[in-house]
């Protein structure tokens, strides 16, 4: 059964190159109208031109497609206002959004600056925060939405040196996890893409025959799948090297230590059992959990 996606409108940031520009030639391959939003600024955020995005568009139309450029920065309100406006007019509905900015600023938690840790939260989190909730209440009107955040093993797992590119990359799962919930009787899904492969951002950290395994085009396939009308919602796909695979926070089943005389050193007895994730299982929402707690404190 192929994936098609005529008639659907796509906005991809950071698309004039890597991950996005891999993104935004599949979809437009496979029927999609796409917006190819590039600031077209350095790796660290800095500068900006529309070439990047401008070549991508030339690539598609070049193969029968249909797309154009928007140079918007996504931390910029009034760009993002004019992204979503822009795509309204030429295309009058917006299905899919991936949220694939991003920006590096690398530094030891010792000698990273707040500017650094404050314009990555930006472009990441906020960045993906800001495109998504401009184009939520149209998605809502139309009852169809497929969103995509790109989180990364660094915001799942930790990496020397990415305090704050891992903060806002778990952040960004945070935000999936909720807007899953809210979304869900309006048929918008959101999904999560944990990508290793070689862009810009990766290109000096491994060797050319790391690099050429991990090329962009063997994590696309799987953002595809987040893109479709029977996509899941609330899922995180690792993808790279043609690899797939799906992360989840899961909770051990735990133990009732009691109330009464309640102290550290009880709690820490029963810490082998408190680590115990042989029964571990995962939770769609907060107050699964808080269900949890009231069956073992109560027994009920």
């Amino acid at each position: 059964m192929s994936i098609r996606f005529d008639d659907r409108v796509a906005i991809v940031t950071g698309a004039g190159g890597g991950l996005g520009r891999a993104h935004a030639l599949e979809l437009a391959a496979r029927g999609a109208k796409v917006v190819v939003n590039d600031l077209g600024g350095s790796v660290d955020g800095s500068g900006g031109s529309s070439e990047a995005a401008e070549k991508v568009v030339a690539e598609i139309k070049g193969a029968g497609g249909e797309a154009f450029a928007n140079g918007s920065s996504v931390t910029d309100d009034a760009g993002v206002a004019n992204l979503v406006k822009q795509t309204m007019d030429a295309y009058g509905r917006i299905d899919i959004i991936i949220n694939n900015a991003g920006i590096l600023r690398d530094k030891s938690f010792a000698k990273v600056e707040i500017a650094d840790f404050e314009i990555v939260l930006d472009v990441h989190l906020m960045g993906s925060v800001k495109v998504t909730k401009a184009a939520w209440a149209i998605m809502k009107e139309q009852q169809y939405g497929r969103v995509v955040m790109t989180t990364s093993s660094s915001g799942l797992y930790g990496n020397f040196g990415q305090t704050n590119y891992g903060a806002a990359k778990l952040g960004l799962v945070g935000l999936m996890n909720t807007l899953k919930i809210e979304g869900q009787k309006d048929n918008i899904h959101v999904n999560s893409l944990a990508p290793v492969a070689a862009t810009r951002m990766t290109e000096n950290l491994m060797p050319p025959e790391a690099l050429d395994l991990l090329k962009p085009e063997y994590v696309t396939p799987g953002v595809m799948c987040l893109c479709t009308e029977d996509a899941p919602t609330g899922m995180v796909l690792c993808a790279g090297a043609g690899v797939f695979a799906a992360a989840r926070i899961e909770e051990s089943e735990g133990v009732y230590v009691g109330r009464e005389d309640l102290t550290a050193e009880m709690v820490k007895e029963k810490w082998d059992v408190i680590n115990d994730f042989s029964n571990a299982k995962p939770f769609f929402q907060g107050s699964e959990q808080t269900g949890k707690v009231f069956e073992k404190a109560t027994g009920k």
